[in-house]
């Protein structure tokens, strides 16, 4: 079974370093994965594994009692999705992200966009990944631009950074939204930065103020930027932005906890 694993993963005979091995199996970053060895958590083959050391076909990885197996490759995606693009695998759905992308290994994205928005979607085959990203008492940070129809004032938002009440009878939603930072930058934009997402949650504060979004972009999750990826466009993670990823998630997730 170790070796069908290892031959899956790495498609040669090649050994890779154990901190990477580690790390693409979506269970932490390298330096995490370093510290683990260094704190002999970490075991190949039934013995304490070293740093810098490599892994070879057919090898069994543990950490602790979780068995480390990356079946495949895995993928990680920044992708801006265009405005009329639909977060759904649903395959009947012509304007699904997934469609719309149609890259060759089966991915989904960590975190919606609504259909009338638009920016940065992070896409993965990593379940791993999206579950450590989408739970929301994690506080992970997600930054957008926001273009409302009437003009920005100071006490618009002063009620944004304190919370909002949004209420919806026929969704059952009743909630006071997170404290967040907010920072205006045009007569009617907005930049805005929050740790929770709800389902619409930007449109509907501002509609509880009397403001109605008229352009809405995602320009930041956690570490990862938008920069200058074009709608429809994407790109791979780097190594750098995956072990960023990794530890804000730890970090946010160590946080949480001590609320």
């Amino acid at each position: 079974m170790g070796n069908r694993i290892a031959e899956e993963y790495y498609g040669s005979k090649e050994a890779v370093r154990l901190n990477k091995y580690i790390s693409e199996s979506g269970f932490c970053s390298r330096r995490e994965a370093d510290r683990l060895i260094k704190a002999g958590k970490v075991q190949v083959d039934g013995k304490a594994a070293s740093c810098g050391m490599k892994v070879m076909q057919g090898q069994r990885v543990t950490v602790g009692k979780k068995v480390i197996s990356p079946k495949d490759e895995m993928v990680a995606l920044a992708v801006n999705k265009p405005e009329g693009i639909v977060c759904t695998e649903e395959k009947r759905e012509r304007g699904s992200i997934v469609r719309f992308l149609n890259y060759p290994v089966r991915i989904t994205y960590a975190g919606r966009l609504d259909k009338d928005s638009r920016g940065l979607l992070i896409m993965t085959n990593n379940g791993e990944m999206i579950d450590r990203m989408m739970r929301a008492r994690n506080f992970h940070e997600k930054e957008y631009k926001v273009k409302v129809n009437k003009i920005v004032t100071k006490e618009f938002l002063k009620a944004l950074s304190d919370g909002v009440r949004i209420t919806d009878e026929e969704k059952k939603i009743d909630v006071v939204t997170r404290p967040c930072r907010v920072e205006q930058v045009g007569k009617y934009t907005f930049r805005i930065i929050l740790t929770q997402g709800l389902n619409r949650q930007i449109r509907r504060m501002c509609e509880a103020l009397g403001y109605r979004v008229t352009e809405l972009e995602r320009t930041r999750i956690m570490n990862i930027e938008l920069g200058s990826l074009k709608p429809g466009e994407y790109r791979k993670l780097t190594d750098e932005e995956l072990d960023g990823l990794y530890e804000q998630m730890e970090k946010s997730r160590n946080e949480a906890a001590g609320r």
